[in-house]
């Protein structure tokens, strides 16, 4: 078991410096800017961030995975397949839970992360745009 932690180990590092690096730059970059899109309307929309409705919310939560897994299926299939072509040109052999978890890595982190962020810093500033027009008004009725 060791042995087998070690070798996915070295082969997930070696996806670093090996061809098709540059997918570690583009492809989180590219499911970023969907989560910041997804993000912003979420925050105009007045919904809880992303992941805080994953962990408290039981009732919403299949339902905002599957709307997650819509937003993300294209970088996550593309991640896949970029995965299996290193695989088979660099290692001859395919190893599908490495393949799933850079995947993963690559897409659904930085969607999750990124989305989330950018709920929070888009509702914190629309909370204190829509306070500073409240106070505005008031000080001129005043």
């Amino acid at each position: 078991m060791e042995d087998l932690l070690i070798r996915t180990w070295e082969q997930l590092l070696g996806r670093l410096e090996g061809p098709f690096w540059l997918r570690f730059v583009l492809q989180p970059l590219v499911a970023a800017s969907i989560g910041v899109l997804i993000g912003l309307k979420d925050a105009r929309a007045g919904r809880r961030t992303f992941v805080w409705t994953l962990v408290k919310d039981r009732l919403r939560r299949r339902e905002v995975l599957r709307e997650a897994w819509k937003d993300v299926t294209k970088v996550f299939a593309a991640a896949i397949i970029i995965d299996v072509i290193y695989q088979l040109w660099v290692l001859h052999w395919l190893h599908p839970l490495e393949t799933l978890l850079v995947a993963t890595m690559l897409a659904w982190v930085p969607y999750a992360l990124v989305r989330s962020t950018t709920h929070w810093v888009t509702s914190f500033w629309l909370y204190r745009q829509t306070r500073s027009r409240t106070s505005a008004v008031a000080r001129k009725s005043a």
